[in-house]
């Protein structure tokens, strides 16, 4: 037969010996106790006084007492089978064991009742053994009686069953103890006693939440308070509590899991829907009402998954801690521990949690690219920026940074109050390398392109989106640098995974801004001149880089200065142009932050007829001295590399 496990026994014997004694001293019935003294009345009526006083000694613990009351009723009526049993329990809760099982036996020779026999069966269940044998056989005998006694006249479906419950429990036999507690169930829920071995069954079976709750059932129903604690405290509530934070996480981790691929779902199907919006409506009227219902969604589910990295971020320290345990736990079992490869994901955990919290509380400082431009430098091109943004109806912009490499981008600094109140600084970055033959005209196009991203309030919000992409950017920093960047570090993928992610989600948003900052440029100065403006932007790069960097490599073989690297000529023209030929031709992908070329051009075709574009000038007609600034800016590059040795 299945037997309890023998650490959940010790923590049952915690109450098992309370329950028969609970049960033979509850509150009598007046009417049995009334039959019971009538019996003896018809046998000797002076003895009646002399059993009340007996019974009530006995039910008042008063052990000695009773014992020489119901003497002196034995004594007189031998065959008053009540007396005799009550005198044989009374020798036993007194220690004098043997006979009292002779009188509870002699009361069923006499009479062979249900009250006889059950009295004697709780007798045994309670009689504190030091040898586990003779334990044994006494919960063996009194299961015995207990079935056959509850077959018989007048028998109490629940004291038997709760003593059997007691009996199996205290025997190890789990498939009767189990049997009975589940008929305790059945047909007696409202006792405190049933709950009590069902949560001793569960706790046998370790579903220790299914235990803690069925206790506090029973302290509900009656069960003494300090006998709740005693089984609580014997690490049922330790446990049950480990196992609800068990379940909790792995809910937690099943719903965390499930949003992730929710957010990469509804990012795929809304960039697939945005691109395909664009398509259909972006050249009617009604496009207004979409763009900006789109732009809406893209922005709270940016402002979501960017929120989601925050959350996630305990789950995986906790994943990652649970990891090393686990790995821990796993070589204790297996009897062996590698010391250094424990240390080494010791180690490689400490990194983790630290890079984790020092990515969150340290603060990158913000460097402005370039160098400010000052309106004397070139007044011409601020009056421009002025011109266009009066010409589209919004702020210009308040200051004019120059690069040396080809850059072109608007941002805007400030407080997210200001920027939601359009009270930013608004920033053009302009790139030395960009501007030599670009014409003011189509200047003016891809210069409304950038205002309208100000228009649009691209720049205004992405507060949290940008805080993501620099904690996760310096938390990647931490792991790589300390090595951690591996397959097997969980912090690591989890990056991987979350970039992945996010960028499907936020390229989205980003293409969706470039195409409606496109549609604003051609409308206000026409298509033709934005795209003669990209062409020109995409083909300066290419033709910039290359010759660019063909100087430098030549200057530091010949260890000299670099040549003005603004003013070059020459380099392989097929080149270019066919590397300028497949950049505009390309298909958009997955990975664009913005649509190709040729999309571009496509969605804006016949937009706009142009603002008076009529000059013949060119950008870097614009400044007060081109050839000082473009000298700069040369230096600037250069100092960047070793300098030349004689």
């Amino acid at each position: 037969m299945k037997q309890l496990k023998s650490a959940t026994y010790v923590l049952i014997l915690l109450l098992a010996i309370s329950i028969p004694h609970s049960l033979i001293s509850q509150e009598r019935d007046p009417v049995t106790e009334g039959k019971i003294e009538d019996q003896l009345k018809a046998i000797d009526p002076t003895l009646v006084p002399t059993f009340k006083a007996a019974t009530i000694a006995f039910d008042k613990s008063d052990y000695a007492a009773a014992d020489s009351l119901y003497t002196i009723v034995y004594q007189k009526a031998p065959t008053f089978d009540p007396a005799i049993r009550r005198l044989g329990s009374c020798k036993i809760q007194m220690g004098d064991l043997q006979n009292g099982i002779n009188l509870c036996e002699e009361a069923i020779r006499i009479n062979k009742s249900s009250s006889n026999v059950i009295t004697l069966a709780s007798m045994l269940i309670s009689i504190k053994e030091t040898d586990q044998q003779r334990a044994n056989d006494n919960y063996i005998r009194a299961i015995k009686l207990l079935k056959e006694g509850r077959e018989l006249p007048g028998a109490d479906d629940y004291e038997y069953t709760t003593l059997l419950a007691q009996a199996s429990m205290q025997s190890y036999q789990v498939d009767a103890f189990k049997k009975a507690t589940a008929e305790l169930l059945q047909r007696h829920p409202d006792k405190w006693t049933a709950h009590y071995f069902a949560a001793v069954m569960a706790a046998e079976e370790e579903n220790w939440i299914l235990s803690e709750n069925e206790i506090v059932k029973a302290k509900e129903l009656g069960m003494a308070q300090e006998d709740v604690d005693s089984f609580l405290d014997s690490g049922i509530h330790t446990k049950a509590l480990t196992e609800k934070a068990k379940t909790f996480f792995l809910w937690t981790l099943l719903i965390w899991a499930l949003g992730f691929v929710l957010l990469y779902i509804v990012g795929l199907i809304l960039s697939n829907y945005t691109l395909n919006a664009i398509e259909r409506e972006f050249k009617t009227q009604s496009s207004t009402k979409l763009a900006h219902t789109l732009r809406s969604v893209y922005g709270f589910l940016i402002n979501t998954a960017g929120i989601y990295y925050y959350i996630s971020l305990p789950i995986i320290l906790i994943l990652v801690i649970a990891l090393v345990v686990g790995i821990f736990y796993l070589f204790l079992m297996l009897g062996r521990i590698p010391i250094q490869l424990m240390l080494v994901l010791l180690i490689g955990a400490c990194i983790t949690v630290y890079g984790m919290i020092r990515s969150l509380i340290l603060k990158v400082k913000h460097e402005d690219p370039g160098r400010k431009l000052e309106e004397k430098d070139a007044p011409a091109l601020f009056a421009l920026t002025k011109e266009v943004a009066q010409t589209m109806g919004t702020r210009p912009i308040d200051e004019i940074r120059i690069t040396p490499e080809t850059d072109l981008a608007v941002y805007e600094l400030g407080s997210w109050r200001e920027k939601l109140r359009d009270n930013g600084k608004r920033i053009l970055i302009l790139g030395t390398g960009v501007l030599k033959d670009f014409k003011v005209d189509d200047f003016k196009a891809v210069l409304a392109h950038e205002y309208g991203h100000f228009s649009n309030r691209d720049t205004a919000g992405g507060a949290v989106a940008l805080r993501v992409r620099n904690d996760m950017h310096k938390y990647y920093i931490a792991l790589f640098y300390a090595g951690q960047a591996v397959w097997w570090n969980l912090a690591f993928q989890f990056i991987r995974l979350y970039d992945f992610i996010f960028r499907k989600i936020s390229n989205g948003a980003t293409l969706l801004q470039e195409i409606l900052a496109d549609r604003v440029a051609a409308q206000t100065y026409g298509a033709e001149a934005f795209e003669n403006g990209l062409t020109y932007v995409i083909k300066r790069n290419i033709e910039f880089v290359k010759l660019a960097n063909s100087e430098i490599e030549v200057a530091q073989l010949a260890k000299r200065s670099f040549n003005n690297l603004y003013e070059l000529n020459g380099g392989n023209i097929t080149d270019i142009e066919e590397e300028v030929k497949k950049s505009l031709n390309r298909e958009t992908t997955d990975e664009d932050t913005h649509p190709s070329p040729v999309d571009r051009f496509r969605f804006i075709k016949g937009l706009g007829n142009g603002k008076a574009l009529n000059s013949s000038l060119y950008v870097r007609d614009l400044f007060t001295d081109w050839n000082a600034l473009t000298i700069e800016m040369t230096k600037n590059i250069e100092d960047r590399f070793e300098k030349p040795t004689e």
